[in-house]
């Protein structure tokens, strides 16, 4: 389940009814789906009316002359039926599948919206079930589920008239079956909407299992834990089993009782008919046409189990995709631009801390001033607070005290779009995407030609690129778990360079190089970096020399900046730090 809140939010009615907007767009759709169905509910009841009228007519007085007539108009509206029936499964196919793209495409473009802070805390399959499991729910109930609770509670009720005004006390013995079938009905939707939401939330969970073993795959193999996470994930299969067989029985139960109740009144129906048909208050036809019209009640009886089901689906479903839309984004973009960016970076009084740890600062009182051209390298300890540094910069998280400053405008001040042009961060974990190196490399700047991609490609030692199997137009893989850790970041920082910021964000891009590549990178980077604004987090000595000045990282606050040099003969914390540093990577050699 997410981490987001401790309570579930309700799902009811009011769910579905805030996503009424969805509907707006297809409104002639709903009108022409509605109207058939209405007229669709006339024809079942003139059709067994019909048969009546011949029955106590043409049938009674031995008249077959108008039997032809009557019949070929039975098979009319027969055929008019079916006919309306294709009309509206068509269009509602059409709006419905309408409803389900748009809402995908809301949802998913709110999740690029919502800031680090929220997807730091959910865990990717409870987002996956909610774009594809609960996203289907909805469409489910409101192509088939949403009309048919309509026209079925309409079908009933008027049926149940017709029928007491052809003989009330048949009509009595149709109309007192409500009673037990509303009570069922309440009883069952509180118990499965609970059940509803527990299968949904483990399916969530057992997605993130089922990603986390396809994404981790390397790792779970090279430590031999294959078969602990396959128990892990044959555990929650067992237990989503468990949940969603709860959810079959108490189903079952209902759909069973809902079956019974209709056949029990054709009985009671059937005998009271004969009857009366024997003491003359009830015409042959009349009895015909009566158990026609009851029987036409059986199906909107016993589906009310299956749209009732889908309905609480649906009722959930709202609820959960409601949690994503009513998350408020805590990062809000500015709405102004730098005219003529010169890449003027500065850190006044910064503090952070996650909002989920507001009284355990981070980072406190940072200050830093990067002049437009200038790299300087951030150096600390593990766990000093140089990542979320460099995180602040594009505002990947907020300040939570003082400002960040691009050319003397607040960062939180500026169009986030402009602002994520103006500056580029390459991770010490790179991501890559399931689509072609090509595409990969041009996230950042679409425009980019054969050439300026050639250049990068140099610049951050990825020439291999060209030598995949199809070139840059080669599909690497999802998170590109084809390549080795340093291909991957090189892709990357290729990327990065190949954006042309103002200012580059380098989290410790260059940590799985060997020596001789990161040697050529870095004197490819000198050239890029001479008319860039650079920002990087070092921890190799060669690294810091790529910078005009250091700034020493301590304990979430910057405690000295200066030259290379000046910094290792007088400040031991930062002599110690790369001494460290040096004697891992001669041990790792």
């Amino acid at each position: 389940m997410s981490a987001t809140t401790d309570q579930e939010p309700p799902a009811g009615v009011r769910s579905l009814w805030r996503l009424r907007g969805y509907l707006r767009p297809h409104r002639t759709a709903l009108a022409i789906m509605l109207g058939t169905s209405l007229v669709g509910v006339g024809l079942s009841i003139a059709i067994p009316l019909l048969t009546k009228a011949i029955i106590d007519g043409p049938i009674t007085d031995r008249d077959i002359s108008p039997v032809l007539p009557l019949g070929l108009l039975a098979l009319g509206l027969g055929v008019l039926e079916a006919v309306l029936i294709f009309w509206r499964r068509w269009v509602q196919s059409t709006a419905v599948l309408g409803v389900e793209t748009a809402m995908r495409g809301d949802l998913y473009a709110r999740l690029q919206v919502l800031p680090m802070s929220f997807h730091s805390k959910w865990q990717s399959g409870q987002l996956l079930s909610r774009v594809t499991t609960d996203l289907s729910a909805i469409r489910r109930f409101a192509g088939f589920g949403m009309l048919f609770l309509v026209i079925n509670i309409l079908q009933v009720t008027v049926v149940t008239a017709v029928l007491l005004a052809m003989y009330w006390p048949l009509g009595l013995v149709v109309a007192a079956t409500a009673a037990p079938i509303v009570w069922l009905s309440m009883r069952f939707e509180k118990r499965y909407v609970v059940v509803s939401r527990r299968v949904q939330d483990e399916q969530g969970d057992l997605a993130t299992l089922a990603e986390e073993g396809a994404v981790g795959i390397r790792v779970i193999k090279s430590f031999g834990r294959s078969e602990h996470v396959s128990r892990q994930y044959e555990d929650a299969a067992r237990g989503l089993r468990a949940t969603s067989m709860d959810k079959v029985r108490l189903s079952a139960k209902f759909w069973t009782f809902l079956e019974v109740i209709p056949n029990l009144a054709v009985v009671v129906v059937l005998l009271l008919g004969a009857i009366g048909v024997g003491n003359g208050r009830l015409t042959p036809g009349e009895l015909v046409a009566f158990i026609t019209l009851m029987l036409s009640l059986v199906w909107p009886v016993s589906s009310l189990g299956v749209i009732l089901a889908m309905a609480q689906e649906a009722m959930t479903a709202a609820a959960r995709v409601l949690e994503i839309f009513d998350t408020e984004p805590d990062i809000v973009s500015g709405d102004r631009r730098v005219d003529q960016p010169r890449g003027h970076l500065r850190f006044e009084h910064v503090d952070f801390a996650f909002p989920d740890a507001p009284d355990e600062p981070v980072l406190r009182d940072v200050n830093l001033d990067l002049a437009p051209g200038e790299t300087v390298a951030l150096v600390g300890a593990t766990g000093s607070g140089k990542t979320i540094l460099t995180a602040l910069v594009p505002r990947l998280y907020d300040v939570t005290a003082g400002r960040i400053t691009i050319d003397g405008i607040d960062v939180r001040d500026l169009e986030l779009a402009h602002l994520r042009t103006l500056v580029a961060t390459a991770f010490e974990e790179p991501t890559l995407f399931s689509m072609s190196a090509r595409e990969n490399l041009t996230l950042g700047r679409a425009d980019a030609s054969d050439a300026d991609i050639d250049e990068a490609l140099e610049i951050a030692q990825a020439q291999f690129a060209h030598d995949l199997p199809w070139g840059l137009a080669t599909r690497i893989g999802e998170q590109g778990m084809a390549l080795s850790g340093g291909q991957r970041q090189r892709l990357a920082l290729a990327r990065a360079v190949l954006a042309q910021p103002m200012i580059l964000v380098l989290d410790d891009t260059l940590s799985a190089l060997d020596v001789h590549t990161e040697k050529l990178v870095e004197e490819a980077l000198r050239r890029v970096l001479a008319a860039t604004t650079g920002l990087v987090v070092a921890h190799r000595a060669s690294t810091v020399l790529l910078a005009d000045r250091v700034a020493l990282i301590q304990d979430g606050t910057i405690t000295h900046v200066g030259d290379h040099r000046e910094l290792l003969g007088s400040v031991p914390a930062y002599r110690e730090l790369l001494a460290a540093d040096a004697d891992h990577e001669a041990a790792r050699a």
